[in-house]
């Protein structure tokens, strides 16, 4: 059993890089990944630890994305009227280290997540609540995410628990949802592929039409083209329905089906650590082979053409 789905305190999660590490070895998974949302720091800390332990590791990120407007355009039957929300990419350096390059790239994804942080703040206040950035900062160390805010709003008494608090102010479309810039899906996926990463969609089960073959199949039939190689399957939101149809959307595709918990410590107490939500999450170890066979295979073949596929 493997997780290819986990944060740490380097973004949104409870607990510390070298501590996860030690919590994988505890609970016998075969394979750790790290992806913490727009940063490698905790990469960094985690796979020293993880070389001393002898746990197999692999470097990740979860990157947040939006649709161009030309794939907007191709799911807007089953979009209708609806704002599609952020759209997060899985990428996986499992065959090489993450280049210099694409440590510069995503300093522009942290940048715009500070400046939404600043937005959020004053549209919280508006409501009348008493915070600051620094007291959420206090909570979140070196990157500030949406569940520091709904910890500290809960702390303070504005909300009965953290999913309130995501419903009617921190969502998408709650009431003080800030828009972040945030950069393409399909040109994301290129600059992974000219980074040698194994860009995955991550729990396709989030879209507003996960639950639609047909819609499924235009968007992937897209986002192949601009270099996907895989799709979580196997998560933690997901019921067994789901699972069957995006394993057999993987397996038509041609995409590696992986999958991970998306744990996040205390911050989503419900989810454990390889296991999910009272063990509906086994993502055999051979996925993660899978996996590395395509990024091998994908170093010895013409690199992907996409005009965005290098920093």
């Amino acid at each position: 059993m493997i997780d290819l789905h986990t944060h740490t305190t380097a973004s949104d999660g409870s607990v510390s890089p070298p501590d996860l590490v030690r919590l994988a070895l505890q609970s016998d998974l075969e394979a750790l990944a790290i992806t913490d949302h727009d940063t490698l720091d905790g990469c960094d800390e985690g796979a020293i630890v993880a070389s001393e332990l002898g746990v197999d590791f692999i470097v990740g990120i979860e990157l947040s994305t939006r649709l161009e407007p030309a794939l907007v355009e191709l799911v807007r039957p089953w979009l209708g009227s609806r704002r599609l929300p952020s759209i997060h990419l899985l990428g996986y350096f499992v065959e090489e280290a993450p280049p210099a390059s694409f440590r510069s790239w995503i300093l522009g994804h942290q940048e715009s997540r500070r400046k939404r942080n600043h937005e959020l703040v004053e549209k919280l206040r508006g409501f009348g609540f008493d915070i600051t950035l620094a007291e959420v900062s206090r909570l979140g160390g070196k990157l500030i995410g949406r569940p520091h805010f709904a910890e500290l709003l809960l702390q303070k008494g504005y909300v009965k628990n953290r999913q309130e608090a995501f419903d009617l102010y921190l969502a998408d479309n709650a009431g003080a949802a800030v828009e972040r810039d945030e950069p393409g899906l399909a040109d994301s996926i290129g600059v992974l592929r000219g980074n040698s990463a194994v860009p995955v969609l991550a729990h396709p089960g989030r879209l507003p039409f996960g639950n639609d073959q047909d819609a499924l199949r235009v968007l992937l039939e897209a986002l192949c083209s601009a270099g996907l190689q895989g799709l979580e399957v196997w998560h933690s939101e997901h019921s067994p329905a789901q699972e069957a149809l995006y394993e057999d959307l993987a397996r038509s595709f041609g995409l590696v089906p992986t999958g991970g918990s998306d744990f996040h410590g205390s911050h989503k107490p419900t989810i454990a650590l390889g296991t999910g939500i009272n063990g509906n999450v086994c993502v055999p170890k051979d996925r993660l082979d899978s996996m590395r066979a395509t990024a091998r295979s994908a170093a010895m073949s013409t690199p992907v053409e996409n005009s965005h596929s290098s920093v």
